[in-house]
């Protein structure tokens, strides 16, 4: 059973993803929180698998939340717009990926499941785009730790994973089988500690593997 955190200021919003994942047999809501800082205390409480963050909140925003959520959900950051300035801020936070507010019922549905396996969920088409739009107002770029122990193969992949090519799309470029690209991938985040795929596109650009100019 996958346990589920709702955080958004919206009382409907809540109400109705609440009766979309209690609908689920692999689903349950375990609570509701109106803003952040009540999401953190309840995260703490009920130690949810998953939290659905609305970004934009009053008082402790969704951003915030995100980087004081304690150690074991995921998060999904809820967004009004694609390209939201701070969905790219939630994920170098710690998020695991964002969906917009009016996306279909059976991709949100969808996406609790990938991220509670563990999955990053980014759209390579939007991370593309998020980079290209904010990467470059990011802080210089920094030496991620353990980047050095990375073969020259991993970090190509890590490159690539920066610019938001699926497994499929870095193993037709680079000539090697989805499984293969997939390995490199797993080594790579495990090498570098990385949470899942979405903080590998993090750190490939804050390292200066990737930048803005070549998306």
């Amino acid at each position: 059973m996958i346990k589920v955190l709702l955080a958004d200021d919206q009382a409907l919003v809540r109400a109705g993803f609440k009766a979309l994942l209690d609908a689920q047999a692999d689903m349950t809501v375990v609570a509701e929180a109106g803003d952040g800082a009540e999401a953190i205390q309840l995260a703490g409480l009920h130690k949810p698998d998953v939290v659905l963050m609305d970004i934009r909140m009053p008082g402790t925003d969704g951003l915030t939340a995100t980087r004081q959520m304690p150690p074991g959900p995921k998060i999904i950051i809820l967004t009004t717009f694609e390209l939201d300035e701070y969905v790219f801020e939630a994920l170098r936070g710690g998020a695991s990926g964002f969906l917009v507010k009016d996306t279909e019922p059976a991709e949100l549905i969808q996406a609790v499941r990938v991220v509670a396996n563990g999955e990053a969920l980014l759209s390579p088409s939007v991370t593309r785009r998020l980079i290209g739009e904010y990467a470059s107002r990011a802080k210089e770029p920094i030496a991620a730790d353990g980047l050095e122990q990375l073969t020259d193969r991993e970090r190509e992949v890590l490159s690539l994973v920066g610019t938001g090519m699926t497994n499929d799309e870095i193993a037709a470029k680079l000539f090697m089988s989805p499984a293969t690209a997939k390995t490199h991938v797993s080594r790579a985040m495990m090498k570098l500690h990385a949470r899942d795929r979405a903080q590998l596109v993090v750190i490939a650009y804050e390292s200066g593997l990737v930048k803005p100019g070549w998306l």
